[in-house]
């Protein structure tokens, strides 16, 4: 084995690299920026990203992108900035294995991460981690398990094998169309999750977003070539409950702080605000009812307030479950 590649020194792209290297595996971790990469040298600690986590020693931070042939890279950078991303490492990415770590639907196309992929490295191998997953869990050994889709079943085991430690558990699926909208789509029903709590909405009010915000993700999934059982699984319905009951979600965070009406942070990455504009698209071009999702795409572009869109899903015809 040649070691890991991990492109993107945030929390998450951190987090993984301490877990393969805390089993002695030789892991590099790539970040854009030279000073951050000598930061985590000297303090082997990145603090920026993943306060008071050791860095293993057989992490190495680099700040020169150059995988060896055949090498396994992970790419965790946030979903719209992929793209840019590839452009920018083309060359060096080409021809390799790639799995993608992004949690998203990129805005101005409406594509899935391993499609941006595809369409800038098409003679790339293109897998996808995802699933219910803190970084800070990940890192520090706490039990969890993620799902890796890979289209061929062969180079799924031999990543499952590749990826897998003690305390990460993976579980394989063919369909990246699923588990790359599971881990998409439930973002943007956290924020609405965290806009009711924070506006005192009450956890009832919460479990009816997460039942009925699960619909809608199954309803678009579907409809764009996911299978059923996928969102079921880790990186749909396991994701979904993960990140709509937890602070430690910078979606629900963000969406708490909206309900609140308080700052929150702009300097942290929050997927699903441009998830929302580009799914609320999508359905919108599709015919498809996504309630939740286009009020939460309102609520971010300020052409409701958060008590408009409550009273608009309230006034909502009743009708049978779906």
């Amino acid at each position: 084995m040649s070691g890991v590649l991990v492109a993107g020194a945030g929390a998450f792209g951190t987090a993984l690299a301490v877990t393969l290297a805390a089993e002695g595996r030789a892991v590099r971790l790539w970040a854009r920026n030279a000073a951050q990469v000598g930061r985590m040298i000297a303090d082997r600690e990145n603090r920026r990203s993943l306060p008071g986590v050791t860095l293993p020693e057989a992490l190495t931070p680099v700040a020169d992108l150059a995988p060896a042939p055949g090498q396994t890279v992970l790419i965790a950078v946030p979903a719209q900035k992929l793209r840019a991303f590839l452009e920018r490492n083309g060359s060096r990415l080409s021809g390799q294995r790639l799995v993608s770590c992004c949690k998203g639907v990129e805005l101005s196309t409406g594509l899935r991460p391993s499609e941006v992929i595809a369409a800038a490295l098409p003679d790339a191998e293109t897998a996808v981690l995802t699933g219910p997953s803190f970084a800070a869990d990940i890192a520090r050994g706490k039990p969890t398990a993620l799902t890796l889709a890979a289209r061929d079943a062969a180079t799924g085991r031999r990543l499952q094998a590749e990826l897998s430690t003690e305390t990460v558990r993976l579980y394989r699926t063919t369909d990246l169309a699923g588990a790359e909208l599971g881990g998409a789509l439930k973002n943007v029903i956290a924020i609405a999750c965290g806009i009711a709590i924070g506006a005192d909405l009450g956890d009832s009010a919460r479990a009816a977003l997460m039942t009925r915000g699960y619909a809608e993700m199954v309803r678009l999934a579907t409809a764009l070539g996911a299978e059923p059982a996928t969102l079921a699984g880790l990186s749909g319905l396991g994701d979904l409950a993960l990140t709509c009951t937890s602070l430690q979600s910078r979606n629900f965070a963000f969406g708490h702080a909206l309900g609140q009406g308080t700052a929150f942070d702009p300097a942290k990455t929050v997927e699903g605000k441009a998830t929302a504009r580009a799914v609320a698209g999508l359905a919108a071009a599709r015919g498809i009812d996504m309630p939740i999702t286009t009020m939460v795409s309102a609520v971010l572009e300020e052409s409701v307030t958060i008590a408009e869109a409550m009273d608009a899903l309230l006034a909502r015809p009743l009708k049978e479950e779906d």
